[in-house]
């Protein structure tokens, strides 16, 4: 294989984090955006053992960062340009090459139109020249959170984003396949149907099911009356339990509750996951939000059981919510 992305589990030389620097985009959810941002920050930069690249988008981000964060040690701040915060989208996937490091770089076209905004098609290419990284550029539109890799070559999707044709028309699963063997080194594609409803991002695999070990995935159980996923959450874990990965291990399946019905600031349920955990070097951090604080104690426990080598750290992320995401859509990983 000449290409290969490391596991989120395997050691990071970075973590790089998106900081919200951009009031008419956040308003008045701004400064509390921050503060659940600065917080994540401190929980990677301590227990989670990470060096900290912290990318701001604005003057205006760049100093309430540094007013939040500039006492915490392991935290570089590093001013950028982007339309917001989602790093794991717009910025590189990481890989290990040929020749050593290699910043994987796509297209990005705001979740397919939908959010198409100033500085963002720029961010891969920012990240990879801070790093010392090489940009490697595919010219397929794609986003870091639509896949999950397990380190040996295989990737979790759905068909619901990855074969959305506000992306890449007229695409099939055999040229996804081929593009992602080519691109991302992948051995094995493990398909699922539809991700979170009102997700804008058209079904991203992160907040629906995530691997945690070799051949171990978890995804979510409907957590109380009301949780309008819980079709989407069964048929995942069928789906996930008649699969094999690269290696040929069948799949064991770990189901965890999800938050539960989640308001959305514009009416509905908001697409609110336990699944948007980040792993990192001595932690995993997982997103909580104003639901019933029982399912988020469970989910923390059973992740606790899979890490049982890192620290589970469950913070609030309502805020973060707000602008369509939580953690693991605010990250991405430099591997080691």
């Amino acid at each position: 294989m000449t290409v290969l992305v490391p596991a989120e589990w395997a050691p990071h030389k970075a973590m790089w984090l998106g900081f919200p620097s951009h009031a008419e985009v956040w308003a008045d959810d701004l400064d509390l955006a921050q503060a659940q941002v600065a917080a994540l920050a401190r929980a990677l930069a301590g227990p989670g053992k990470e060096r900290v690249r912290l990318m701001t988008g604005a003057p205006e981000g760049e100093a309430a960062a540094r007013r939040l964060l500039s006492d915490v040690p392991g935290i570089e701040i590093t001013p950028g340009a982007f339309g917001d915060i989602w790093l794991r989208d717009t910025g590189p996937i990481f890989a290990k090459g040929p020749n050593g490091d290699e910043a994987r770089g796509f297209r990005f076209n705001g979740w397919g139109g939908k959010y198409e905004m100033e500085g963002d098609d720029t961010v891969a290419a920012q990240i990879a020249t801070a790093s010392g990284a090489p940009l490697i550029q595919q010219e397929i539109i794609m986003e870091g959170g639509s896949l999950d890799h397990d380190g040996e070559g295989t990737i979790l999707t759905t068909g619901q984003c990855l074969l959305n044709p506000n992306r890449n028309p007229g695409w099939t699963r055999e040229a996804a396949e081929a593009e992602l063997a080519a691109s991302l080194g992948a051995r094995k594609i493990l398909w699922l149907g539809d991700g979170l409803a009102n997700d804008h991002t058209d079904g991203h695999v992160d907040n629906l099911a995530r691997f945690v070990a070799p051949g171990v995935v978890v995804c979510p159980v409907a957590w109380g009356r009301g949780d309008v996923n819980v079709y989407a959450y069964d048929a995942c874990a069928r789906d996930l339990a008649a699969m094999t990965d690269a290696q040929g291990r069948k799949l064991k399946v770990v189901r965890i509750p999800s938050p539960g019905w989640i308001e959305s600031h514009q009416g509905g349920a908001a697409p609110a996951s336990h699944m948007n955990f980040i792993i990192a070097n001595g932690a995993v951090v997982m997103p909580t939000y104003d639901g019933d604080p029982r399912a988020a104690e469970l989910a923390a426990q059973a992740l606790q059981e899979l890490f049982p080598d890192r620290e589970v750290i469950a913070l609030r992320s309502d805020a973060i919510l707000t602008g369509g995401g939580s953690f693991h859509c605010i990250t991405q990983q430099e591997p080691a």
